[in-house]
């Protein structure tokens, strides 16, 4: 990694791309810093403090950077952004015309990029409004019932086109970034969001696990014992996700030779990688999201986990937090529902993103063929039943790096936002964006050459 580095910082191409992004993720950490005019700091801190123990929270906490708990101008961040492209690669597959503009080249996917920045802005603004609403009755914008209608009006109309106004710069940002910078900009940005937090919760991990104070009495030894074991499993997850993001199952590929004027062509092999987690971190997103939104909802409506109810008990089970407790091991049956969404969603996932039935139909109109295995319909059916293989192998795996954090913050009561979702992103993206420079380096010593 440093290595790579080091070589694309004496190429003038790629050191000015690189600074370019760098330039962009300082304005972006800028932003998440300003206010929305008008807040009120201390209503807003007392607000947090409350909001701070739910899941779901810092869920959307580690994903906007912090910029929510200080309602900055990008509290929204990306989030809208991240929504639309799924909810426009869902639609891909219910809308045939979609699907037509998806398999129409370059022109296509420039169609769907536009559509996907409509959503974006028609989301930003929903939730701006929502937010803007709910943060202002709490009395962030000001006391309320000393405001005329119309005062209120406009500071929650002020807020909503802050927050709008952030997301859509947020998209642009991302934008260039692709364009004029290294790696998908959009990942990049959650990339940054995402570390931006860690170093706040390492050092309250830090306070209540490790520090020896007078009313705690820890010892030395039992501060040392935690510290290595803190280290370790972070180690150990970072290492599991890099193998997990660059296992792949290589399906070799012989392509017959043919005659084509008076030589022969063809006759190659080559290999299809299939990714042994090929659904990424969507599955996890999906699953955490779908178990979070009832709590959401709850919480709107003064309901909580654990309050006697029937439905508290339900909004225990779903809730993260109360898993792997040894006081509270009953809600850890939600634990199961949990791992059964994730692994559904990598089935449903993959199916959008790979159809073996495509690929073995190009791979006969192509003259290629599995060796051992005859074109067409076995073909698929070798494919199919190697993917349902892979699939339930990286959905395990993702359960393993989505739960030690979880495991970890049941049995010692240690609350932290880079949980297995946010681990998986930032090697994902890492390694990517690393792999572009590699490309990119490999592209110029070939112009190079041909230039001499």
């Amino acid at each position: 990694m440093i290595k790579t580095l080091k070589n694309a910082f004496k190429v003038k191409e790629i050191r000015n791309k690189l600074f370019f992004t760098f330039l962009m993720l300082i304005i972006v950490r800028l932003g998440c810093q300003i206010p929305i005019p008008g807040t009120d700091q201390s209503v807003l801190e007392d607000l947090m403090g409350k909001f701070s123990s739910s899941d779901a929270f810092q869920f959307f906490s580690a994903f906007t950077g912090g910029s929510l708990e200080r309602m900055s101008i990008f509290a929204l961040n990306i989030t809208p952004y991240i929504t639309s492209s799924i909810i426009m690669q869902l639609l891909t597959i219910a809308i045939p015309k979609l699907e037509e503009l998806q398999k129409d080249g370059e022109t296509g996917r420039k169609k769907i990029a536009e559509i996907t920045r409509y959503v974006t802005i028609i989301l930003a603004i929903v939730q701006s409004v929502a937010m803007a609403v709910g943060f202002g009755n709490s009395g962030v914008f000001g006391n309320k019932s000393g405001m005329t209608g119309f005062e209120y009006f406009w500071v929650i109309a002020v807020a909503v086109v802050t927050m709008t106004a952030g997301s859509a710069l947020l998209m642009w940002i991302g934008e260039r970034i692709t364009e004029n910078g290294v790696g998908n900009g959009i990942s990049i940005i959650l990339v940054i969001n995402i570390i931006a937090r860690i170093p706040d919760d390492l050092i309250t991990l830090f306070q209540t696990k490790v520090m020896i104070t007078e009313t705690n009495g820890r010892s030395i030894g039992g501060a040392g014992l935690a510290a290595l074991i803190i280290i370790a499993v972070i180690v150990a997850i970072y290492a599991f996700v890099v193998i997990l993001q660059g296992g792949q199952r290589k399906i070799a590929v012989q392509y017959s030779k043919k005659l084509q004027g008076r030589r022969m062509v063809g006759g190659q092999s080559t290999c299809i990688p299939l990714k042994v987690n090929t659904a990424g971190v969507i599955p996890i997103i999906f699953a955490s999201s779908l178990m979070q939104f009832p709590i959401l909802i709850s919480s709107a409506f003064g309901k909580s986990a654990g309050d006697g109810t029937i439905w508290g008990k339900i909004l225990g089970v779903l809730n993260t937090g109360k898993w792997f407790n040894p006081s509270e091991l009953k809600y850890t049956i939600g634990f199961l529902v949990y791992a059964a969404l994730v692994i559904a969603f990598a089935y449903f996932y993959t199916s959008i993103t790979f159809n073996p039935i495509e690929v073995a139909d190009n791979m006969k109109k192509q003259g290629g063929f599995v060796p051992g295995i005859r074109p067409g319909k076995p073909t698929e059916e070798y494919l199919t039943r190697i993917l349902n293989y892979i699939i339930f192998i990286g959905a395990i795996g993702l359960l393993i790096v989505a739960t030690i954090p979880i495991v970890f913050s049941g049995v010692f009561s240690a609350s932290i936002s880079f949980g297995g979702t946010s681990l998986i992103i930032i090697v994902g993206v890492i390694l990517e964006t690393l792999n572009k420079i590699e490309s990119m380096m490999v592209v110029r010593n070939y112009k190079g050459f041909l230039n001499d």
